[in-house]
């Protein structure tokens, strides 16, 4: 966790991904950053996650002051994880007048005024007690919303999002829409035509993207060849990984490599 200044012990200018949610409260100051090959502008007061997985690095901060908190995803369950996804898809914009802000300010100075006490046997419990309300209010923010979408929901939106939960537990390894239908116990073609129908693209070029995507992050932050990375993706025959990829792209992985990293 830091605040004001960049963590000395995160390199948070070069491209980079973890494995555990980076959590960004600015209570002042602007910051650019990018993620996951998108350039975001933040303007304090706001916050913002950065889930595991995700290729970040901050582009540029003009006087910066707030906290930025990591966690491990063991630390919450898979049910408040999805409510984070769902209810984060870019920074969130803060009212300081509102109760919120200031019970969060609360809260952030008491996590890193707990976490400097090296004298107290407990501060570990303590400070996870604190990360917990901390996310319980956040939780509660973004709930009505999350609930409200939930009460909307035919069983369409339920069969969508269940597949979507699936795709990115299994992408590596499943690539067949059947193997998705099976699991959800439905049909291949109720499943395409269902989340075709709300999200508007079929099964198989989710899964595509879903792949090519963390192909995209793998060519630009690591030095594995275009070939390892197809062979850890579940692509066997490296011809067809750099077809499907130039497909979904419009470059080839090595011409993205030079554009976007070299």
């Amino acid at each position: 966790m830091q605040k004001s200044d960049r963590d000395e012990h995160h390199d948070t200018i070069t491209p980079h991904r973890d494995s555990h949610y980076l959590f960004m409260f600015a209570s002042d100051g602007k910051l650019k950053l990018n993620l996951d090959f998108e350039e975001l502008a933040v303007e304090a007061p706001a916050m913002l996650f950065v889930f595991p997985g995700q290729v970040h690095n901050i582009v540029d901060i003009t006087e910066p002051r707030g906290w930025v908190v990591s966690f491990d995803p063991s630390l919450i369950d898979m049910d408040f994880q999805i409510a984070l996804e769902q209810g984060f898809k870019g920074p969130a914009l803060l009212d300081k007048q509102s109760a919120f802000f200031q019970q969060m300010i609360i809260l952030l100075d008491l996590i890193e005024k707990t976490q400097t006490d090296t004298t107290n046997s407990y501060t570990g419990r303590t400070t996870h007690s604190l990360l917990a309300a901390l996310l319980s209010l956040i939780a509660g923010r973004i709930e009505t919303g999350i609930q409200d979408q939930i009460k909307k929901e035919g069983r369409g939106d339920i069969i969508a999002r269940e597949f979507k939960q699936l795709l990115k537990q299994n992408y590596k390894s499943w690539k067949q829409p059947s193997q998705y239908a099976a699991e959800l116990a439905i049909s291949v073609s109720h499943l395409n035509d269902t989340v075709k129908e709300i999200t508007g693209t079929p099964v198989s070029m989710h899964i595509q993207q879903f792949s090519i995507m963390e192909a995209k992050r793998l060519l630009y932050f690591t030095d594995m060849s275009v070939k390892e990375i197809g062979y850890a993706l579940g692509y066997d025959e490296p011809v067809y990984f750099n077809k499907l990829f130039k497909k979904v792209t419009t470059l080839t992985p090595v011409q993205f490599r030079i554009k976007f990293r070299d």
